[in-house]
Protein backbone atom coordinates (compact mmCIF):
# COMPACT_ATOMS: atom_id res chain seq x y z
CA UNK A 1 0.00 0.00 0.00
CA UNK A 2 1.58 3.30 -0.96
CA UNK A 3 1.17 6.49 1.53
CA UNK A 4 2.02 10.02 0.62
CA UNK A 5 4.84 11.92 1.45
CA UNK A 6 3.45 13.54 4.57
CA UNK A 7 2.54 10.41 6.13
CA UNK A 8 5.38 8.66 5.57
CA UNK A 9 7.16 11.46 7.44
CA UNK A 10 5.11 11.10 10.10
CA UNK A 11 5.99 7.62 10.44
CA UNK A 12 9.44 8.65 10.30
CA UNK A 13 9.92 11.10 12.84
CA UNK A 14 7.92 8.62 14.95
CA UNK A 15 10.96 6.37 14.82
CA UNK A 16 13.68 9.09 15.22
CA UNK A 17 14.40 10.01 11.68
CA UNK A 18 14.89 13.79 11.32
CA UNK A 19 12.34 15.34 9.20
CA UNK A 20 11.99 18.31 6.62
CA UNK A 21 8.95 19.75 8.90
CA UNK A 22 5.35 20.23 7.68
CA UNK A 23 1.66 20.72 7.48
CA UNK A 24 -0.90 19.11 4.78
CA UNK A 25 -3.31 21.07 3.78
CA UNK A 26 -6.80 20.51 1.43
CA UNK A 27 -7.44 24.32 1.09
CA UNK A 28 -5.50 27.16 0.04
CA UNK A 29 -6.88 28.84 3.16
CA UNK A 30 -5.48 25.63 5.33
CA UNK A 31 -2.28 26.15 3.18
CA UNK A 32 -1.60 30.05 4.06
CA UNK A 33 -2.46 28.95 7.85
CA UNK A 34 -0.14 26.92 7.42
CA UNK A 35 2.94 28.61 6.45
CA UNK A 36 2.08 31.26 8.98
CA UNK A 37 2.27 28.53 11.48
CA UNK A 38 5.74 27.35 10.45
CA UNK A 39 7.15 30.86 10.41
CA UNK A 40 6.18 31.79 14.07
CA UNK A 41 7.92 27.64 15.30
CA UNK A 42 10.63 28.32 12.70
CA UNK A 43 11.08 31.76 12.26
CA UNK A 44 11.45 31.46 8.06
CA UNK A 45 9.12 32.64 6.01
CA UNK A 46 10.04 30.66 2.92
CA UNK A 47 8.31 27.73 2.43
CA UNK A 48 7.66 24.49 -0.10
CA UNK A 49 4.46 24.01 -1.50
CA UNK A 50 4.44 19.91 -2.77
CA UNK A 51 2.00 18.19 -4.24
CA UNK A 52 0.62 14.63 -2.38
CA UNK A 53 -0.03 12.36 -4.91
CA UNK A 54 1.70 8.79 -5.04
CA UNK A 55 4.31 9.45 -7.95
CA UNK A 56 7.64 10.90 -7.69
CA UNK A 57 9.33 12.98 -10.25
CA UNK A 58 6.64 16.03 -8.75
CA UNK A 59 8.69 19.17 -9.19
CA UNK A 60 9.19 18.45 -13.15
CA UNK A 61 5.28 18.19 -13.16
CA UNK A 62 5.51 21.50 -11.77
CA UNK A 63 3.55 20.51 -8.21
CA UNK A 64 6.75 21.84 -6.07
CA UNK A 65 7.43 25.44 -5.67
CA UNK A 66 9.04 27.31 -3.42
CA UNK A 67 7.16 30.55 -1.93
CA UNK A 68 8.58 33.61 -0.33
CA UNK A 69 5.66 34.97 1.54
CA UNK A 70 2.12 34.52 2.11
CA UNK A 71 1.00 36.07 -1.06
CA UNK A 72 3.22 33.62 -2.63
CA UNK A 73 2.06 30.74 -0.79
CA UNK A 74 -2.09 31.55 -1.69
CA UNK A 75 -0.74 31.96 -5.56
CA UNK A 76 0.90 28.41 -5.96
CA UNK A 77 -0.78 26.86 -3.51
CA UNK A 78 -3.85 27.74 -5.88
CA UNK A 79 -2.35 26.61 -8.75
CA UNK A 80 -1.30 22.92 -7.70
CA UNK A 81 -4.56 22.08 -5.44
CA UNK A 82 -6.86 20.80 -8.26
CA UNK A 83 -4.64 20.55 -10.79
CA UNK A 84 -4.11 17.39 -12.91
CA UNK A 85 -0.29 16.65 -12.18
CA UNK A 86 1.93 14.28 -15.27
CA UNK A 87 5.05 13.28 -14.11
CA UNK A 88 7.08 10.64 -15.80
CA UNK A 89 5.33 8.28 -13.17
CA UNK A 90 1.88 8.93 -13.62
CA UNK A 91 1.18 8.23 -17.22
CA UNK A 92 0.18 11.03 -19.53
CA UNK A 93 -2.87 11.01 -17.95
CA UNK A 94 -1.36 12.46 -14.78
CA UNK A 95 -3.17 12.52 -11.17
CA UNK A 96 -5.14 15.20 -9.44
CA UNK A 97 -3.70 17.09 -6.58
CA UNK A 98 -6.12 17.26 -3.67
CA UNK A 99 -3.87 17.95 -1.11
CA UNK A 100 -0.61 19.66 -0.76
CA UNK A 101 2.32 19.78 2.09
CA UNK A 102 3.74 22.98 3.24
CA UNK A 103 7.04 22.39 4.06
CA UNK A 104 10.11 24.28 5.86
CA UNK A 105 12.75 25.62 3.29
CA UNK A 106 15.81 23.70 4.64
CA UNK A 107 18.00 24.56 1.91
CA UNK A 108 19.13 28.09 3.95
CA UNK A 109 23.13 29.79 4.69
CA UNK A 110 25.25 28.33 6.92
CA UNK A 111 29.14 27.35 7.12
CA UNK A 112 29.27 24.50 5.31
CA UNK A 113 27.48 23.95 1.42
CA UNK A 114 24.26 21.60 1.51
CA UNK A 115 24.34 18.16 -0.20
CA UNK A 116 21.89 16.04 -1.46
CA UNK A 117 22.29 12.52 -0.87
CA UNK A 118 19.89 8.69 -1.69
CA UNK A 119 18.77 6.42 0.85
CA UNK A 120 16.39 3.62 0.39
CA UNK A 121 15.62 0.52 2.37
CA UNK A 122 13.88 -2.55 0.18
CA UNK A 123 14.10 -6.03 0.05
CA UNK A 124 16.30 -7.67 -2.33
CA UNK A 125 14.11 -10.89 -2.81
CA UNK A 126 16.63 -12.83 -4.92
CA UNK A 127 18.63 -12.97 -1.86
CA UNK A 128 16.09 -12.97 0.72
CA UNK A 129 17.88 -10.29 2.47
CA UNK A 130 16.91 -6.52 3.38
CA UNK A 131 19.49 -3.97 1.71
CA UNK A 132 20.43 -0.18 2.32
CA UNK A 133 21.19 1.09 -1.19
CA UNK A 134 22.11 4.67 -1.11
CA UNK A 135 24.69 6.70 -3.19
CA UNK A 136 25.91 10.69 -3.29
CA UNK A 137 23.98 11.38 -6.27
CA UNK A 138 20.73 12.42 -4.62
CA UNK A 139 17.67 14.41 -5.98
CA UNK A 140 17.64 12.31 -9.37
CA UNK A 141 16.10 9.53 -10.52
CA UNK A 142 18.03 6.55 -9.25
CA UNK A 143 17.63 4.57 -12.51
CA UNK A 144 19.57 7.08 -14.28
CA UNK A 145 22.26 6.98 -11.93
CA UNK A 146 22.45 3.71 -11.92
CA UNK A 147 22.04 3.54 -15.95
CA UNK A 148 24.97 6.15 -16.39
CA UNK A 149 27.11 5.84 -12.92
CA UNK A 150 26.67 2.43 -11.31
CA UNK A 151 29.52 2.81 -9.24
CA UNK A 152 28.04 5.54 -7.36
CA UNK A 153 25.43 3.47 -5.97
CA UNK A 154 26.33 1.26 -3.00
CA UNK A 155 24.57 -1.69 -1.16
CA UNK A 156 24.64 -3.06 2.05
CA UNK A 157 22.97 -6.35 2.87
CA UNK A 158 21.49 -6.63 6.17
CA UNK A 159 21.34 -10.20 7.81
CA UNK A 160 17.59 -10.59 9.51
CA UNK A 161 19.00 -12.53 12.18
CA UNK A 162 21.03 -9.59 13.51
CA UNK A 163 19.47 -6.39 11.61
CA UNK A 164 21.59 -3.38 11.04
CA UNK A 165 24.65 -3.35 12.79
CA UNK A 166 26.72 -0.23 14.00
CA UNK A 167 29.56 -0.99 12.01
CA UNK A 168 27.44 -1.03 8.95
CA UNK A 169 25.61 2.56 9.61
CA UNK A 170 29.30 3.88 9.92
CA UNK A 171 30.37 2.44 6.39
CA UNK A 172 27.31 3.85 4.46
CA UNK A 173 28.28 7.56 6.01
CA UNK A 174 31.98 6.48 5.49
CA UNK A 175 30.92 6.03 1.47
CA UNK A 176 28.68 8.73 1.45
CA UNK A 177 31.41 11.20 2.15
CA UNK A 178 30.85 12.59 5.71
CA UNK A 179 32.49 13.41 8.44
CA UNK A 180 32.49 15.11 12.04
CA UNK A 181 29.26 15.77 13.29
CA UNK A 182 27.42 14.79 9.62
CA UNK A 183 29.03 11.65 9.88
CA UNK A 184 27.56 11.01 13.25
CA UNK A 185 24.10 12.18 12.55
CA UNK A 186 23.87 10.04 9.36
CA UNK A 187 24.77 6.88 11.63
CA UNK A 188 21.75 7.79 13.97
CA UNK A 189 19.48 8.38 10.74
CA UNK A 190 20.47 5.48 9.14
CA UNK A 191 19.88 3.15 11.99
CA UNK A 192 16.52 4.84 13.08
CA UNK A 193 15.41 4.58 8.91
CA UNK A 194 16.37 0.61 9.42
CA UNK A 195 14.18 0.26 12.32
CA UNK A 196 11.04 2.48 10.99
CA UNK A 197 11.08 0.01 7.55
CA UNK A 198 11.42 -3.11 9.84
CA UNK A 199 9.07 -1.98 12.79
CA UNK A 200 6.48 -1.19 10.01
CA UNK A 201 6.42 -4.28 7.41
CA UNK A 202 7.53 -2.03 4.60
CA UNK A 203 8.36 -3.33 1.24
CA UNK A 204 10.00 0.20 0.63
CA UNK A 205 11.73 3.04 2.38
CA UNK A 206 13.12 5.83 -0.13
CA UNK A 207 14.52 9.12 0.84
CA UNK A 208 15.71 11.27 -1.88
CA UNK A 209 16.84 13.37 -1.36
CA UNK A 210 17.94 12.88 2.40
CA UNK A 211 19.84 16.31 2.87
CA UNK A 212 23.31 17.29 4.62
CA UNK A 213 22.34 20.37 5.90
CA UNK A 214 24.71 24.09 5.94
CA UNK A 215 24.71 23.40 9.88
CA UNK A 216 25.47 19.50 9.65
CA UNK A 217 22.12 18.60 10.03
CA UNK A 218 20.89 14.80 8.27
CA UNK A 219 17.22 15.27 7.16
CA UNK A 220 14.95 13.29 4.67
CA UNK A 221 13.21 15.99 2.67
CA UNK A 222 11.48 13.27 0.96
CA UNK A 223 9.96 10.27 1.79
CA UNK A 224 8.20 7.48 -0.77
CA UNK A 225 7.23 4.28 1.99
CA UNK A 226 5.38 1.21 0.66
CA UNK A 227 3.74 -0.82 3.20
CA UNK A 228 3.49 -4.17 2.48
CA UNK A 229 -0.42 -5.22 2.46
CA UNK A 230 0.10 -8.96 3.53
CA UNK A 231 1.64 -7.51 6.84
CA UNK A 232 -0.98 -4.47 7.84
CA UNK A 233 -2.99 -7.00 9.77
CA UNK A 234 -0.25 -5.80 12.35
CA UNK A 235 -0.59 -2.45 11.84
CA UNK A 236 -4.76 -1.57 11.88
CA UNK A 237 -3.55 2.12 12.09
CA UNK A 238 -1.65 2.11 9.31
CA UNK A 239 -5.28 1.11 7.13
CA UNK A 240 -6.83 4.60 7.70
CA UNK A 241 -3.51 6.24 5.51
CA UNK A 242 -5.05 4.55 2.62
CA UNK A 243 -5.88 7.18 0.17
CA UNK A 244 -8.56 6.02 -2.55
CA UNK A 245 -8.44 9.00 -4.37
CA UNK A 246 -5.15 7.79 -5.44
CA UNK A 247 -6.29 4.44 -6.76
CA UNK A 248 -7.84 3.23 -9.53
CA UNK A 249 -11.43 3.11 -9.07
CA UNK A 250 -12.37 -0.03 -10.63
CA UNK A 251 -9.30 -1.69 -8.06
CA UNK A 252 -10.84 -0.06 -5.54
CA UNK A 253 -14.34 -1.95 -6.02
CA UNK A 254 -12.68 -4.95 -6.30
CA UNK A 255 -10.96 -4.82 -3.20
CA UNK A 256 -14.25 -4.25 -1.45
CA UNK A 257 -15.55 -7.77 -3.65
CA UNK A 258 -11.93 -9.62 -1.86
CA UNK A 259 -11.08 -9.95 -5.34
CA UNK A 260 -7.29 -9.42 -6.54
CA UNK A 261 -7.67 -7.23 -9.24
CA UNK A 262 -4.86 -5.39 -11.28
CA UNK A 263 -6.12 -3.45 -14.68
CA UNK A 264 -4.44 -3.48 -17.90
CA UNK A 265 -4.89 -2.29 -21.29
CA UNK A 266 -5.78 -5.60 -23.00
CA UNK A 267 -8.81 -6.98 -24.62
CA UNK A 268 -9.11 -9.89 -23.05
CA UNK A 269 -10.98 -10.20 -19.53
CA UNK A 270 -9.78 -12.61 -17.19
CA UNK A 271 -11.28 -14.52 -14.38
CA UNK A 272 -8.88 -16.89 -12.32
CA UNK A 273 -8.55 -18.87 -9.21
CA UNK A 274 -5.13 -18.80 -7.92
CA UNK A 275 -2.24 -16.46 -8.76
CA UNK A 276 -0.17 -18.85 -10.40
CA UNK A 277 -2.70 -19.84 -12.78
CA UNK A 278 -3.81 -16.16 -13.69
CA UNK A 279 -0.49 -15.64 -15.13
CA UNK A 280 -0.30 -18.91 -16.75
CA UNK A 281 -3.96 -17.27 -18.57
CA UNK A 282 -2.66 -14.26 -19.47
CA UNK A 283 0.26 -15.61 -21.21
CA UNK A 284 -2.81 -17.99 -22.65
CA UNK A 285 -4.50 -14.78 -24.31
CA UNK A 286 -0.59 -13.43 -25.19
CA UNK A 287 -0.60 -16.91 -27.36
CA UNK A 288 -3.83 -16.31 -29.02
CA UNK A 289 -2.87 -13.37 -30.52
CA UNK A 290 -5.00 -11.26 -28.10
CA UNK A 291 -3.86 -8.67 -24.88
CA UNK A 292 -4.75 -9.51 -21.30
CA UNK A 293 -6.90 -6.65 -19.75
CA UNK A 294 -6.58 -7.57 -16.45
CA UNK A 295 -5.22 -9.69 -13.82
CA UNK A 296 -8.05 -10.84 -11.40
CA UNK A 297 -7.85 -13.65 -8.88
CA UNK A 298 -11.43 -14.59 -7.41
CA UNK A 299 -9.41 -16.72 -4.93
CA UNK A 300 -9.72 -20.69 -3.81
CA UNK A 301 -13.37 -20.39 -2.87
CA UNK A 302 -14.92 -19.00 -5.72
CA UNK A 303 -19.07 -18.69 -5.61
CA UNK A 304 -22.13 -16.97 -7.44
CA UNK A 305 -21.39 -13.44 -5.58
CA UNK A 306 -17.84 -12.91 -6.43
CA UNK A 307 -18.11 -14.34 -10.31
CA UNK A 308 -21.10 -11.82 -10.29
CA UNK A 309 -18.87 -9.39 -8.81
CA UNK A 310 -16.13 -10.38 -11.25
CA UNK A 311 -18.08 -10.19 -14.43
CA UNK A 312 -19.08 -6.48 -13.19
CA UNK A 313 -15.87 -5.23 -12.56
CA UNK A 314 -14.55 -6.61 -15.81
CA UNK A 315 -17.17 -5.11 -18.11
CA UNK A 316 -16.81 -2.05 -16.55
CA UNK A 317 -13.50 -1.85 -19.10
CA UNK A 318 -14.72 -0.92 -22.43
CA UNK A 319 -11.63 -2.08 -24.47
CA UNK A 320 -12.85 -5.81 -23.28
CA UNK A 321 -13.90 -7.78 -26.79
CA UNK A 322 -14.39 -11.14 -24.70
CA UNK A 323 -13.75 -12.66 -21.31
CA UNK A 324 -12.02 -15.41 -20.37
CA UNK A 325 -12.63 -17.14 -17.07
CA UNK A 326 -10.26 -20.58 -15.90
CA UNK A 327 -11.45 -22.54 -13.19
CA UNK A 328 -9.45 -24.63 -11.24
CA UNK A 329 -11.82 -27.05 -9.22
CA UNK A 330 -9.75 -28.43 -6.13
CA UNK A 331 -11.68 -26.59 -3.21
CA UNK A 332 -14.46 -25.58 -5.49
CA UNK A 333 -15.95 -27.90 -7.69
CA UNK A 334 -16.68 -27.15 -10.76
CA UNK A 335 -20.21 -27.54 -11.26
CA UNK A 336 -20.78 -25.15 -8.65
CA UNK A 337 -18.50 -22.08 -10.36
CA UNK A 338 -20.43 -22.95 -13.41
CA UNK A 339 -23.99 -22.21 -12.01
CA UNK A 340 -22.78 -19.03 -10.33
CA UNK A 341 -21.71 -18.10 -14.14
CA UNK A 342 -25.21 -19.01 -16.15
CA UNK A 343 -26.76 -17.31 -12.78
CA UNK A 344 -23.96 -14.28 -12.87
CA UNK A 345 -24.66 -14.19 -16.94
CA UNK A 346 -28.29 -13.88 -16.06
CA UNK A 347 -29.34 -11.60 -13.60
CA UNK A 348 -26.74 -9.13 -15.11
CA UNK A 349 -27.94 -9.48 -18.55
CA UNK A 350 -26.65 -7.21 -21.86
CA UNK A 351 -23.82 -9.30 -21.99
CA UNK A 352 -22.47 -8.77 -25.11
CA UNK A 353 -19.07 -10.24 -25.38
CA UNK A 354 -18.21 -13.83 -25.89
CA UNK A 355 -17.52 -15.72 -22.73
CA UNK A 356 -14.84 -18.64 -22.65
CA UNK A 357 -15.35 -20.57 -19.92
CA UNK A 358 -12.28 -23.45 -18.90
CA UNK A 359 -12.85 -25.48 -16.18
CA UNK A 360 -10.75 -28.43 -14.93
CA UNK A 361 -10.63 -30.38 -11.53
CA UNK A 362 -13.49 -31.96 -9.70
CA UNK A 363 -17.02 -32.12 -11.55
CA UNK A 364 -15.28 -30.92 -14.67
CA UNK A 365 -17.50 -32.78 -17.05
CA UNK A 366 -20.80 -32.02 -15.22
CA UNK A 367 -19.60 -28.20 -15.19
CA UNK A 368 -18.98 -28.33 -18.91
CA UNK A 369 -22.19 -29.68 -19.61
CA UNK A 370 -24.13 -27.13 -17.44
CA UNK A 371 -22.44 -24.43 -19.90
CA UNK A 372 -23.31 -26.42 -23.11
CA UNK A 373 -27.03 -26.72 -22.11
CA UNK A 374 -27.40 -22.83 -20.79
CA UNK A 375 -28.50 -21.49 -24.18
CA UNK A 376 -25.79 -18.84 -23.48
CA UNK A 377 -23.34 -16.88 -25.59
CA UNK A 378 -20.74 -18.76 -23.11
CA UNK A 379 -18.33 -21.10 -24.81
CA UNK A 380 -16.68 -23.95 -22.83
CA UNK A 381 -13.40 -26.08 -22.61
CA UNK A 382 -11.62 -28.12 -20.85
CA UNK A 383 -7.84 -28.54 -22.01
CA UNK A 384 -5.59 -25.16 -22.15
CA UNK A 385 -5.48 -25.06 -25.89
CA UNK A 386 -8.64 -25.73 -26.42
CA UNK A 387 -9.13 -22.44 -24.07
CA UNK A 388 -6.96 -20.62 -26.18
CA UNK A 389 -8.37 -21.66 -29.85
CA UNK A 390 -11.59 -20.05 -28.00
CA UNK A 391 -10.02 -16.73 -27.38
CA UNK A 392 -8.75 -17.15 -31.15
CA UNK A 393 -11.94 -17.97 -32.26
CA UNK A 394 -14.29 -15.35 -30.47
CA UNK A 395 -10.89 -12.57 -31.38
CA UNK A 396 -11.20 -12.98 -34.97
CA UNK A 397 -15.61 -12.63 -35.20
Amino acid sequence: MNIHEYQGKAILKSFGVRVQEGIVADTVEQAVAAAQKLKEDLGSGWVVIKAQIHAGGRGKGGGVKLAKNLEEVKEKAGNILGMQLITPQTGPEGKKVHKVLVAQDVYYPGESETKELYVSVLLDRAKGRNIVMYSTEGGMDIEHVAEHTPDLIFKEEIDPKVGLQPFQARKIAFNLGLSGDAFKDMVKFVTALYKAYDATDSSLFEINPVLKTSDNKILAVDAKVNLDDNGLFRHPDFVALRDLNEEDPTEVEASQSNLNYVKLDGNVGCMVNGAGLAMATMDIIKLAGGEPANFLDVGGTANAETVKAAFNIILEDPKVKAILINIFGGIVRCDRVAQGVIDAYNEIGNIHVPIIVRLQGTNAEEAKKLIDDSGLQVYSAILLKEAALRVEEVLAL
